[in-house]
Order: structure tokens, then C-alpha cells, then sequence
């Protein structure tokens, strides 16, 4: 299956935005300079332009979220012929993946390491097998590990692995004693990143 296999901290450095947990700390040493910087002919005082204040916020989405710019597209296609506003039915769609799902439950420390836990087929979908990260969930959905995954060392040691996060996304309700999530209901506008400006990305797909 292919997967974007790019250094998180180098792409968060060229977004200026942590896209993974560990980024933080090298956001923070190094600031939002770009690889290279200016050692590479960038200059940090040009003002960018519209374009590129588009590019750059759907890359930052793109990778946020773990997709291949052809999923992207795709997602954002669907958007569009959707009844609604573009940009807030794309991130809604973005939420409802099973990856990002198990992330958002506390299942896994980032959305890479639960792209992984789904490809190797460790949950159960409504009591089948599951091994598909952007499967999409729907309200009622219910995710819950494997009899097979339960006793091996991630779940066994998972509060040391992914602690449980203090906010649980109101649409979700996760049961770690039973390793069990389910859908309450669909994700809203709220329930994405905050600091995302999605009409920059239905502006970039608008062109």
C-alpha cells in the first residue's frame, strides 16, 4: 500500500506546523525555517503569494492526515459535488477515516502509528476484520482490537505507549478496559484542527 515515507520533523519544518507529536521539539529548536532556509535562495521576507499560501495549507492538510496527493484530490473531488460547504465536508471526511479514528480515540500516539495498527489488520469493524486506514466510519461503527492483538505488548503496555488524551472528540467514545471505540455520531467543523484555513484549500482546487 503506498504511503508517503518522508522525515515527519523535515515536513513539519517545511509547513511550520507540527504534523506529528515528536515535531513539536524541533519546531520549537529550530523555529519554522524551511529546510535549507535561505542557505538554499529562499528568502524568508518576500511576501508569499495567494498561491502559495494555498499550496502550503494543502500540503500541511495533505500530510496532516497521512494522504498521498491523489487520495487528497479525490476526497476533495467528493467534497465539492457534495451538498455543503467544500472545505468543512472535506475535513468531516478526513475525521471519519479509520486511522485517524483510532488516533482520536487514544489508540495510537500519532495518525501514522494508527495507519500501521489498521494495516496490520489489528481491529475488528462491526465484528469483521478490518486492514484499511481510510475506510470510513459512520455513526454506530464500533472498532475493537482483535482477540489475537489483545495480549501482545502495544495493547498490553498501551496507557505507556498512547496515553489516554483528556479530550476525546465529543463524536467518539472510547473504552480502553474493553479496547473498544465506537462513532457516536458524525464528526463537525469543530472536531477538525482549529488552525486549519480550509477555504485556502477549496480556493487551491477552485483555480
Amino acid at each position: 500500500m503506498a504511503r508517503d515515507t518522508q522525515s515527519i520533523v523535515k515536513m513539519s519544518r517545511r509547513e511550520g506546523y507540527a504534523l506529528h507529536p515528536k515535531a513539536h521539539k524541533a519546531l520549537l529548536k529550530r523555529g519554522a525555517t524551511p529546510p535549507g532556509g535561505i542557505q538554499n535562495g529562499r528568502n524568508s521576507r518576500n511576501k508569499p503569494s495567494q498561491y502559495s499560501l494555498q499550496l502550503r495549507e494543502k500540503q500541511k492538510v495533505k500530510r496532516l492526515y497521512g494522504l498521498l496527493e491523489k487520495q487528497f484530490s479525490n476526497l476533495m473531488s467528493e467534497a465539492t459535488k457534495s451538498r455543503g460547504l467544500s472545505g468543512e465536508i472535506l475535513l468531516r471526511l478526513l475525521e471519519q477515516r479509520a486511522d485517524n479514528v483510532v488516533y482520536r480515540a487514544g489508540f495510537a500516539p500519532s495518525r501514522r502509528a494508527a495507519r500501521q495498527l489498521m494495516t496490520h489488520g489489528h481491529f475488528m469493524l462491526n465484528g469483521k476484520r478490518v486492514d484499511i486506514p481510510s475506510i470510513r466510519m459512520s455513526a454506530g461503527d464500533v472498532l475493537v482490537v482483535r482477540p489475537h492483538s489483545v495480549k501482545s505488548g502495544y495493547f498490553t503496555n498501551l496507557d505507556d505507549i498512547s496515553p489516554a488524551p483528556s479530550d476525546i472528540p465529543s463524536w467518539l467514545k472510547a473504552d480502553r478496559k474493553k479496547l473498544q471505540l465506537s462513532v457516536v455520531s458524525l464528526p463537525t467543523r469543530e472536531d477538525a484542527e482549529l488552525d486549519i484555513n480550509e477555504q485556502l484549500i477549496v480556493e487551491y482546487y477552485s483555480r
